[in-house]
């Protein structure tokens, strides 16, 4: 499907990991429309990312949203599942997670899927990345 791993992804222009998760994107097949701005707020308000759920960087594949350090693998599951959601997240900076590699230290850490009213639910789980 042409155009199918297009992402367009909102970041600070002073944020370096998302950088390094735009790295991990791309190493996984995905184009990127890298869109830097220094009004993250708004971004995040556009795209229906509450504040419980939010993480440095915003992005948007078709129809959903995808908020912070996603693994490539997750944002692929859901564009082939297709469920009825608005998108995925990994809300804050967890350690481990892609382009949050910080050496040997990988945390757990949960991708929640989330609808147009914040409601959020486990999406899937890692032990350690």
């Amino acid at each position: 499907v042409a155009g199918a791993l297009d992402i367009t992804v909102y970041r600070s222009p002073s944020c370096s990991c998302c950088g390094q998760w735009l790295e991990h994107m791309s190493r996984q097949g995905f184009h990127i429309n890298d869109v830097m701005t220094e009004d993250m707020d708004a971004i995040k308000k556009k795209f229906g990312v509450s504040p419980k759920l939010a993480s440095c960087h915003t992005a948007v594949i078709g129809d959903y949203v995808i908020e912070g350090h996603v693994p490539a693998g997750d944002v692929k599951k859901l564009l082939l599942e297709k469920p009825a959601v608005a998108g995925i997240t990994v809300p804050g900076m967890v350690s481990g997670t892609p382009g949050m590699e910080m050496g040997g230290k990988k945390l757990p850490f949960t991708v929640l899927s989330f609808d147009k009213a914040g409601n959020a639910s486990k999406f899937s789980e890692y032990a350690s990345y």
